[in-house]
């Protein structure tokens, strides 16, 4: 069960229903649900691209959890599912209680997973949290972009896909330990700490030996030396020496074996240490022939490269079509919506995907198959307001 909206939250439990398991997504009616709903473009009436894309393969019922009818209605689906998951500030969990503490007398072996801009204790539980505020407190923005521009954020909200992914890796261990111990648990994600998690070595260096990283030109790594885009005389490439024989292989396919004899260059901390020096030689060389000659050269010569496509061309890349990687559904209002597919390939089976649902769709089906209320009890709990207005 996914009390969540609009993008970290429904990203997490996507990747659930794309494995098969049955998300039950609770929409609130007194806001019309799930804002995804109404991102533009492409959105018409309570359906949009963006909801179908973190929505698919889910179920929704429609319960406004605000409402005395509704907490009864609550604490049955939580005997009947696995885990309740949210997507809200981290000081909303406790006051709808759903918590472990709240809910282990229903269910013991429930699992609680929030996902929260800033965690569920601390002086920022209570503040709200967006992908682009965390990439910015976090130091994703001081990283990226050229050495001369801005302070830029990545070109997508990674920290909201990366806090979904955690969240479900989280989620699945506490299931293991539920079904092992018999006993439920909290899961408390934050999308800061997941941003200050992934600074990887760059936070261990900045935090053990003080170092200051510095943006560097055409997206170089900061200490492997080539491993960067260069200009074709057509479009980009990005070339990658992460081992030595890669460089050796590298000067030889493009005719500048002097380049790998030279002692400046003869070692990683050497053609670091004479960036300068290097890269402007490597990028004229680049420059005279065309990326299509540049991949089929390097690739021949076993060199790491890669075109840099536009989002067009890379979802045109034939390994696209020869892995199934674009799943198509249909819609009533939206018509054929073609999605990218999960990366999730587990054990060999792919389950066809099944459109996003409507707002509250499921809501009677659900409460009668897996509550094993009546018809009439839907319609009470209905007239009551539980649902919404009657």
């Amino acid at each position: 069960m996914a009390i969540e909206q609009y993008g970290a939250g429904p990203w997490g439990t996507l990747q659930l229903a794309d494995l098969g398991a049955e998300v039950i997504k609770i929409e609130d009616p007194s806001s019309r649900g799930d804002v995804g709903r109404y991102v533009p473009p492409f959105q018409e009436g309570e359906d949009s691209l963006f909801f179908e894309t973190f929505n698919r393969n889910k179920k929704s019922v429609s319960l406004d959890l605000r409402h005395p009818a509704a907490r009864p209605v609550l604490e049955d689906l939580v005997r009947a599912v696995d885990a309740v998951y949210s997507n809200l500030r981290g000081d909303h969990p406790k006051r709808l209680r759903i918590t472990y503490e709240d809910l282990a007398e229903v269910n013991p072996r429930i699992v609680c997973c929030s996902l929260s801009g800033f965690g569920m204790t601390g002086p920022r539980a209570g503040e709200g949290g967006y992908d682009y505020m965390m990439q910015g407190l976090a130091g994703w923005m001081s990283l990226t972009g050229e050495p001369d521009g801005p302070p830029t954020k990545s070109g997508l909200s990674l920290v909201d896909l990366s806090g979904g992914y955690v969240s479900a890796i989280a989620l699945l261990a506490g299931l293991w330990r539920a079904r092992r111990d018999g006993v439920g648990c909290d899961c408390d994600v934050s999308l800061f700490e997941t941003a200050l998690h992934e600074l990887m070595y760059v936070g261990t260096w900045v935090a053990s030996r003080g170092f200051e990283p510095q943006r560097l030109a055409e997206s170089a790594h900061p200490s492997i030396v080539p491993f960067q885009n260069f200009p074709t005389a057509d479009g980009w490439i990005v070339v990658a020496c992460p081992k030595q024989k890669f460089w050796e292989r590298l000067c030889e396919a493009i005719g500048r074996p002097e380049l790998a004899s030279d002692p400046r260059f003869a070692d990683f901390a050497g053609r670091h240490e004479n960036r300068a020096a290097l890269v402007p030689e490597l990028r004229r060389s680049f420059g005279e022939r065309t990326t299509d000659e540049w991949l089929a050269v390097l690739s021949e010569a076993g060199v790491p490269n890669a075109r840099v496509n536009d989002v067009a061309e890379a979802l045109a890349e034939p390994h696209v079509a020869a892995r199934n990687g674009i799943v198509e559904t249909e819609h009533p209002r939206l018509g054929t919506v073609r999605q990218v597919a999960t990366p999730l390939r587990v054990g060999g089976d792919e389950k066809p995907a099944r459109r996003a649902p409507f707002r509250g769709e499921h809501t009677e089906q659900v409460l009668v198959d897996l509550c094993g209320y009546s018809p009439e009890r839907v319609r009470e709990l209905a007239a009551a307001g539980a649902f919404g207005e009657p």
